[in-house]
């Protein structure tokens, strides 16, 4: 009895690990669908009991503590409204992200690195409208040269994406797991089947 008491106890907490909450905005919107905006349960009932958040769903599971017993959140509301950013940060993700996850130039999906349409070492600039996404096999076929010279084409002209353009791309790519409290949320302007 004192054994399964003992290991029932010290496998509870690291079974909660496994509940995040998904965080909406104020005005009930993801903060960011992809990375999804998700805290750990703990930072989710911290801020639920200091009235950051409203609480909009839970699991079954419960968090106990000497005066009190709470369900663990899966669904919280920002109480005060964040403003999403207008510009989008020039990064690996966010361009890999714009780029769908595939090769501009053969549309694979796998090991992605980064590639300079107009070359380096041909006077081209890292920026959004010179840098894609690409495989290994066609970075390497493309090198430093022109994609004339290359016999290339890009699939689609790279450009500077906008922050609900961004967002909206994030949508299609949803996380391994997506609890069922969350899909309200997740799809809310989708539209409906008839």
């Amino acid at each position: 009895m004192d054994g399964d008491f003992r290991t029932h106890f010290v496998r509870e907490p690291s079974a909660l690990r496994h509940h995040p909450a998904l965080v909406l905005n104020a005005d009930y919107r993801p903060l960011s669908y992809y990375p999804l905006s998700l805290w750990p349960w703990q930072e989710a009932v911290k801020a639920a009991f200091l009235d950051r958040v409203d609480i909009i769903a839970e699991y079954e599971e419960e968090v106990r503590s000497p005066s009190m017993t709470l369900k663990i959140p899966s669904v919280v509301v920002l109480k005060d409204y964040v403003k999403p950013r207008k510009r989008v940060a020039f990064t690996r993700f966010n361009l890999f992200l714009r780029d769908e996850f595939r090769c501009q130039y053969c549309g694979s999906k796998g090991e992605l690195t980064f590639d300079h349409v107009v070359p380096r070492a041909a006077g081209g600039i890292t920026s959004w409208e010179n840098v894609v996404a690409a495989c290994a096999p066609c970075n390497l076929r493309k090198g430093s040269k022109s994609l004339r010279q290359a016999s290339m084409s890009l699939r689609k002209t790279p450009r500077q994406p906008g922050a609900s353009e961004l967002m909206n791309t994030g949508r299609k790519f949803p996380p391994n797991h997506l609890h069922d409290s969350w899909l309200d949320f997740l799809y809310w302007d989708a539209e409906l089947e008839a």
